[in-house]
């Protein structure tokens, strides 16, 4: 127990009044703790309160070709994958 191969999730509820926007949410929070190295936002989902086993990902989170990255547009997104927001 304890190990370096072992990782931990942290669950932070926080409440949005619809799907739509607690992945807007995610997405900001998530993007803005990647500033930490122990987070990995692609990993993000998000589930109802009373429905935690039914996830729905926050990120594509795609293996980009050669670059060894993930792409870092929201799931279900149009258009190529990139590992860099569009402004």
């Amino acid at each position: 127990m304890g190990g370096a191969s072992e990782r931990y999730v942290i669950h932070l509820p926080v409440t949005a009044s619809d799907l739509a926007g607690a992945l807007r949410l995610a997405r900001v929070l998530a993007r803005w703790a990647q500033v930490l190295p122990q987070t990995d936002p692609g990993e993000s989902t998000v589930s109802a309160e009373d429905a935690q086993g039914v996830r729905y990902r926050v990120f594509c989170d795609r293996r980009l070709p050669g670059a060894g990255r993930r792409c870092v547009l929201r799931d279900g997104h149009d258009g190529p994958c990139t590992r860099r927001l569009r402004r």
